[in-house]
């Protein structure tokens, strides 16, 4: 049994908690798109670990680990995850292999990422702003350059070094040198520093750094039961979601043949992951926004703040024209509705289940274009809210009557099955389905 788990809202839905759940069952995570802005957090009792770049699965110690050839992957900061862990006892890097046809984060990405969103920022004109509001972690200009092929450094570049390398670093450098100047940034890039960072995560990686669609399909062969973790989420999917106010990879069910070289076939059982209310972080639409108290007590009760830049994330109410979109796209089978307890003490809880467009019509569909997903005015269904705080020992059938009505209507709409239920950030505070564990 193959199974994905993947993001249905603008991510930071909770995915790192159900790998991990999930991991026990499965031989192999993998990873098949994104780079280290993503932030997915897993608590194991007293002990939190923020992971950005390795699988989620890295906590259990028999777990193989996958960096697939869809993910851009920043070298240092991947040793500085394999420190971290190691320095709290978890060794990875035995059973970590990485793509090495995954394109490298270099330095000059980063200076790239961030003199493009300043220069969309600082625009004569302010309310013309055009920044992303993106993490600045060089992933967008990764791809980029994965797209513009010569300039693009793979990991197997980095594993082979050389003067192959040493070539295309020097004309990545000069190509992003005359980029930088013409967005009106000082920085320059040096090719020598990143040659020299180069040989040292080659040192430490390198036989970690393998081709990894042969080792996959291998796996599939020997019966081994493969986990795939997306990163970001289904509405930031570059194709499928709110473009322009994206990620830079296809992080819905979607990228998985692309990012990992297996068929689409492969994957038996898609879970897609929801929070019982709505975030986004950065700009874009948000139809269900909310600029007010409510809004801040679910932000601090959610404690949503980004995993990767700290950022306070945007909170509104549960977005189901945008869930049910994402359900159709991935290929869902099931849902994990997860922190359900933020929601506890509130009189009432709102649902969004369609748009009313702005010449006065409705529709049900969900409208993947910022542009066109601004304009539109979200129409509620209101429940009745419930008391708390949740248990975390409990049965679905032993929460509150609203609480359990509240996920009936989830259910109902999506016209899916709620497979798991989550009321804390611990392992122990999630409510599974028998056929899930």
């Amino acid at each position: 049994m193959h199974t994905a788990v993947v993001g249905l809202q603008w991510g930071d839905e909770g995915k790192g908690k159900v790998v991990d759940l999930l991991t026990a069952r499965h031989d192999v995570v993998v990873r098949y798109n994104g780079g280290a802005n993503a932030g997915h957090t897993v608590v194991v009792g007293e002990d939190t670990y923020a992971l950005h770049l390795i699988p989620s699965g890295i906590l259990y110690p028999d777990i193989e680990c996958v960096v697939g050839n869809g993910v851009v992957v920043d070298p240092g900061k991947l040793i500085e995850e394999l420190d971290s862990l190691e320095a709290r006892g978890i060794n990875g890097s035995e059973r970590l292999f990485v793509s090495d046809r995954a394109h490298a984060v270099l330095e000059y990405h980063k200076m790239m990422d961030g003199a493009l969103e300043e220069f969309l920022t600082g625009r004569s004109d302010p309310e013309d702003n055009r920044s992303i509001g993106t993490t600045r972690r060089g992933i967008g200009p990764a791809y980029a350059d994965k797209v513009t092929r010569t300039p693009a450094v793979r990991m197997g570049d980095i594993r082979r070094g050389g003067a192959a390398l040493q070539e295309k670093i020097e004309l990545a450098c000069e190509l992003h040198a005359q980029q930088l100047g013409s967005l009106g940034s000082t920085e320059r890039p040096d090719p020598r520093a990143i040659l020299e960072s180069c040989r040292t995560w080659a040192d430490r990686l390198g036989d970690r750094i393998i081709d990894t669609t042969y080792h996959l399909h291998g796996a599939v062969r020997e019966g081994k039961r493969l986990l795939f973790e997306g990163a970001n989420a289904c509405l930031l999917d570059i194709d499928h979601g709110t473009f322009p106010f994206v990620t830079s990879s296809n992080c819905s069910t979607l990228g998985i043949p692309a990012g990992t070289g297996l068929p689409g076939r492969t994957v038996d059982t898609v879970i897609g992951i929801m929070k019982a209310y709505g975030t986004r972080v950065g700009a874009g639409a948000f139809p269900t926004e909310l600029d007010d108290a409510v809004g801040e007590r679910i932000r601090e009760r959610g404690r949503e703040y980004g995993t990767t830049t700290g950022r306070p994330r945007r909170c509104g109410w549960l977005d189901l024209v945008a869930v049910r979109y994402a359900t159709m796209l991935c290929g869902v089978d099931s849902v994990a509705c997860m922190l359900l307890d933020v929601l506890w003490g509130l009189e009432e809880v709102k649902v969004c289940t369609s748009y009313r467009l702005p010449d006065g019509s409705t529709t049900d569909r969900f409208l993947p274009d910022s542009d066109l997903l601004a304009g539109v005015e979200p129409v509620y269904e209101t429940l009745p809210g419930w008391d708390g705080p949740l248990e975390g020992d409990c049965a679905r059938e032993e929460l509150p009557a609203a609480a359990q009505g509240y996920l009936g209507f989830i259910e109902e709409y999506l016209e899916l099955p709620i497979g798991l239920v989550s009321i804390g950030p611990e392992r122990t505070q999630t409510m599974v389905a028998e056929h899930l564990v």
